[in-house]
């Protein structure tokens, strides 16, 4: 699904990306750790087309398409999904019509034709209810004056409605207790665990992979990745951390 050879990056005209090389086949989850400053965020924002981040070598393709050739709203509607470390606040707009929009943009942009408002609302009611939101929450604008579980478990449900073929989920555990912790892994193995589904899986932490069990983990380490395994690599990160593996917090 996800070919990524010989990655390179810049971020004001700092180098980030350093020949990174990724494949992630339909039906499987891959989870990317590594020291602060490794390039975990940047890989994220580079395939989700986010400005400054400027590709200077390699190629990404999905499902065989030229993903570096495209607008980020395009790569929303060949079915790229990206999630944040800190999820953005709209003020005026509600999650529920920004989420129908952004559905029917997608939809339009497929040549499907449009949710009725009723199809839509029966929709993110399921979706909301699978992440333990009242539909009172989903017509408040978006993310304002959410808690950080309140907006990961939003994000979720966004998710659920855009049904993408690959979510790129940068630090969804951030800033959740023990309970959004599980709420929100459930509703990422319920939306994404499917054949012909995706998800990379960005985290510092082992404990998200206890409820979204990976099928690799790989370890990024000076915009590269140095190390793949399968989940036995996160239990030994945790054990006995970047340290032990010669790795070095890039900020230090």
């Amino acid at each position: 699904m996800l070919e990524i050879n010989n990655l390179h990056a810049e971020v004001d005209g700092k180098p980030i990306l350093n020949g990174l090389s990724l494949s992630v086949n339909a039906g499987e989850v891959h989870a990317i750790m590594g020291p602060n400053g490794a390039g975990k965020s940047t890989l994220a924002y580079v395939l989700g087309g986010r400005p400054g981040y400027d590709v200077t070598g390699g190629s990404v393709t999905l499902d065989g398409a030229d993903l570096l050739e495209m607008e980020p709203h395009e790569r929303a509607a060949a079915g790229l999904f990206l999630g944040f470390q800190y999820p953005v606040e709209i003020p005026g707009v509600s999650n529920v019509q920004f989420l129908r929009e952004a559905a029917n943009a997608q939809r339009a942009a497929r040549g499907e034709p449009a949710l009725s408002g009723a199809d839509f609302l029966r929709l993110a009611k399921a979706q909301a209810e699978g992440l333990s939101m009242s539909m009172d929450m989903m017509k408040r604008p978006v993310n304002v004056g959410f808690s950080g579980g309140e907006k990961k478990r939003a994000e979720m449900v966004q998710m659920g409605i855009l049904d993408p073929k690959l979510a790129i989920l940068d630090e969804t555990d951030s800033g959740l207790d023990i309970d959004a912790l599980r709420i929100v892994g459930d509703g990422i193995e319920r939306i994404m665990r499917k054949p012909d589904r995706a998800v990379i899986l960005i985290t510092h932490y082992q404990r998200l992979l206890d409820h979204v069990r990976p099928d690799q983990v790989h370890i990024l380490s000076a915009g590269r990745i140095v190390r793949s395994g399968g989940p036995e690599l996160a239990h030994a990160l945790e054990r006995e951390g970047y340290a032990a593996l010669g790795l070095e917090d890039a900020r230090s």
